[in-house]
């Protein structure tokens, strides 16, 4: 499993747009070899299709496709937007953190939402994250709460 490491982290990412940050999200997965560029645009398909469902607290989006979209390697990818981006969700939008995730069974992702959920846990974490100024600065903040 790929779990947010360096190569996965973007800490200071300027988008347009929400289908930009969610290309950027799977981008940082493709380059570290846990989903091929294909997925990417699963990525970006099911947004266009199905919504801002995946904005999942406020300030939070967990971007994704299915498995068979071209997951290679169980992965999380993390982009800190310089600033917040509207995905269309009515009450937790604007966005600032985009993980991106590649799950490649149901074990796997139950797994890696574990880990996100014991990360994201505290508001003070995504504000942390959201606060901070370098990758290092975020490994730390992840590496403290997991």
């Amino acid at each position: 499993m790929k779990f947010l490491t360096e190569k996965l982290i973007d800490a200071e990412f300027d988008a347009s747009d929400a289908e930009e940050a969610i290309h950027r999200a799977g981008t940082l997965l493709a380059n570290a070899d846990g989903v091929e560029h294909q997925y990417i645009e699963a990525m970006i398909r099911s947004y266009r299709e199905n919504g801002s469902y995946f904005v999942l607290s406020p300030k939070i989006a967990l971007p994704h496709a299915r498995p068979e979209d071209g997951v290679k390697d169980a992965s999380v990818s993390l982009v800190k937007l310089k600033s917040p981006v509207e995905f269309g969700h009515k009450t937790n939008d604007p966005v600032s953190l985009v993980f991106g995730l590649g799950a490649t069974s149901g074990d796997e992702h139950l797994e890696i939402l574990q880990k996100l959920t014991r990360l994201l846990n505290e508001k003070e974490a995504a504000d942390e994250l959201i606060n901070a100024k370098s990758i290092d600065e975020i490994i730390n903040i992840i590496e403290k709460r997991n």
